[in-house]
């Protein structure tokens, strides 16, 4: 199983990073590769929520499958992400006080199998690394802007 993990601090309290997080519409703002979302069935938000996110991979257009399945208001949001990938995607959110927070992003997915799995696996990781760090950055910025201030915490 690989795992990686980035924090960041966010100029905005947490009820609002958590707000902008949780909405499902703001997915395509923030993670990279994703073009669209489409909600599938109920609920609309929480555990179980499900969603299907179209992804642009150069001249590749997947489908991935979204459902939410940790969800504690204020704190954290997990998601597990289905498609030609499988990966479970954490938003953890902590208080960091005077109007701050700390926003931790985790993935977490399989490891590769198979024949040349060791050659096929490092460039994998890489590539998942920088696409949730870009993810990660442009989640922050984009609350940031959300609340009302910019990169380094000065209102707008």
């Amino acid at each position: 199983m690989g795992f990686i993990k980035y924090a960041s601090d966010v100029t905005a309290p947490i009820t609002v990073a958590f707000a902008y997080a949780d909405d499902p519409l703001s997915i395509p703002n923030w993670m990279v590769g994703a073009a669209g979302i489409t909600r599938c069935g109920d609920p609309e938000r929480g555990i179980g929520a499900k969603y299907e996110i179209g992804y642009r991979l150069g001249p590749w257009r997947p489908i991935l499958h979204c459902e939410v399945a940790e969800h504690r208001q204020d704190a954290v949001l997990g998601y597990t992400l289905t498609g030609p990938f499988t990966a479970r995607l954490t938003l953890r959110f902590d208080p960091l006080g005077r109007g701050r927070s700390v926003l931790t992003s985790e993935l977490d997915f399989p490891a590769s199998k198979g024949f040349a799995a060791a050659l096929r696996e490092r460039p994998r990781a890489a590539l998942l690394r920088r696409a949730l760090r870009r993810s990660e950055s442009r989640l922050r910025r984009a609350i940031e802007e959300f609340h009302g201030t910019d990169l380094v915490g000065r209102l707008a």
